[in-house]
């Protein structure tokens, strides 16, 4: 057997060690960030010692992980308290590194079985549970919260409550949904990569799903990138420095994502009640605090500033730039219909992503012999959820215009396929 043979087999069957480095390189890199982004937003200062777990738990509900808050009060009083949100910048961090590292064994390669590949994602499936289980069951604290001034402030210490709010780990769901995640990852990883192998039976799809997906991929990054360009601009002229790098540590694709849904034409529904602060801009939060579900789109948005209306702008010529990179990197027979249909059912599987990823839901509240009734000062809601079929219809018009225009602006290049005539 030759060198170069033998060469192909050791890069084809990666091991256990690799593995481990993929898994381990993910986690920190995950934790790294939601560590700096949580300690940027103050939360360094939590009583207990908390602030490992509080990292912990970040790192696994990024991932989909499942974290449920509860409270003890007494049998005086009552509490109510939910939070649904994914810190999209962990995600993000550890998506790409997972799966560089995933993909590094698996290049120079044409071609790969299908049992090679579920062999190598196997191993690393196997490390990341185990990892994922660390942290889910190291994510649970309880903290005593104060019942702030006023009559409940004196009943409570009356009657010698201390109110105390916790959050835990529902451990099977987080491991269910941690897996989903990976598997979305690194089948992602094969599609987007151009030197990836896949098995024999699937190189009949690449022409059409890899220069879709890649577009894809670099349609979201150059959103993130655009986002935090404006971001370190914000940090250094108006101040406030920490709590932007806290939201570009922990939020930026939520918001970066959220303004490729609204410069398409999407709408979501919000509402912003008590005393939350959201990590998002002025005016966002100024649409949001109302006494009744507000409409969040472009219109609403510009009736306080019409500078939001540069977010269709800025969504034409990123859509249409990712639209021309999808019909470059297709081969050259690929008809402009064809190119039209595979943008158009591109761009709207990754708006259902945005819209599944980007809610946003919270609430708390705090009753002491029915003084509060789990409201006023100690009580708070937000939420902002999408009109999902309006903006997937509105993906797919899209899709269509910007990919019949990106074919007919990729003619003039050069591409795979493209035979005399």
């Amino acid at each position: 057997m030759s060198a170069r043979a033998l060469s192909d087999q050791a890069l084809s069957r990666p091991g256990w060690v690799q593995a481990v480095v993929v898994v381990l390189a993910g986690l920190v890199a995950m934790g790294v960030t939601a560590t700096l982004g949580l300690w940027a937003a103050g939360a360094a200062d939590l009583p207990d010692g908390a602030f490992p777990r509080v990292v912990a738990a970040t790192v696994v509900t990024s991932v989909g992980g499942v974290v449920e808050l509860s409270g003890d009060v007494g049998g005086l009083a009552e509490t109510a308290a939910g939070l649904t949100v994914i810190p999209l910048s962990v995600t993000l961090v550890g998506a790409l590194v997972i799966a560089a590292g995933f993909l590094r064994p698996l290049r120079h390669r044409a071609v790969a079985g299908a049992g090679e590949l579920g062999a190598w994602a196997g191993k690393v499936a196997v490390l990341w549970l185990l990892g994922l289980l660390g942290l889910a069951l190291g994510a649970r604290q309880t903290f005593r919260i104060s019942l702030g001034d006023g009559a409940i402030s004196d009943i409570g210490d009356l009657l010698g409550l201390t109110p105390e709010i916790g959050f835990t780990t529902d451990v099977p769901l987080s491991l269910f949904f941690g897996l989903l995640w990976l598997v979305g990852v690194l089948a992602l990883a094969l599609l987007v990569s151009r030197g990836a192998p896949l098995p024999g039976r699937l190189l009949r799809f690449q022409e059409s799903v890899r220069p879709a997906a890649y577009a894809m991929v670099v349609l979201l990054l150059a959103y993130v990138v655009l986002g935090l360009v404006i971001g370190l601009i914000v940090a250094a002229t108006r101040g406030h420095a920490a709590e932007t790098f806290a939201v570009l540590l922990l939020g930026l694709p939520n918001l970066a994502w959220l303004g490729l849904t609204l410069g398409l034409g999407a709408t979501w529904d919000g509402r912003v009640e008590g005393p939350f602060e959201l990590p998002m801009p002025h005016v966002l939060d100024q649409v949001l605090r109302s006494s009744d579900v507000q409409a969040v789109n472009v219109g609403t948005l510009s009736d306080h500033d019409g500078r939001w209306w540069w977010l269709v702008v800025v969504a034409a010529v990123l859509v249409l730039g990712a639209a021309f990179v999808m019909a470059a990197r297709s081969p050259a027979r690929v008809r402009l219909w064809q190119h039209a249909v595979h943008m158009a059912v591109a761009l709207a599987l990754t708006v259902l992503m945005i819209c599944l990823v980007g809610r946003i839901s919270a609430s708390y509240g705090l009753s002491v012999l029915g003084i509060g009734d789990l409201g006023g000062d100690l009580a708070g809601e937000l939420f902002l959820r999408p009109r999902i079929w309006t903006a997937l219809g509105l993906a797919v018009l899209w899709g269509l215009a910007t990919g019949f225009l990106g074919g007919l602006l990729a003619k003039r290049v050069r591409r795979r396929g493209l035979t005399p005539r």
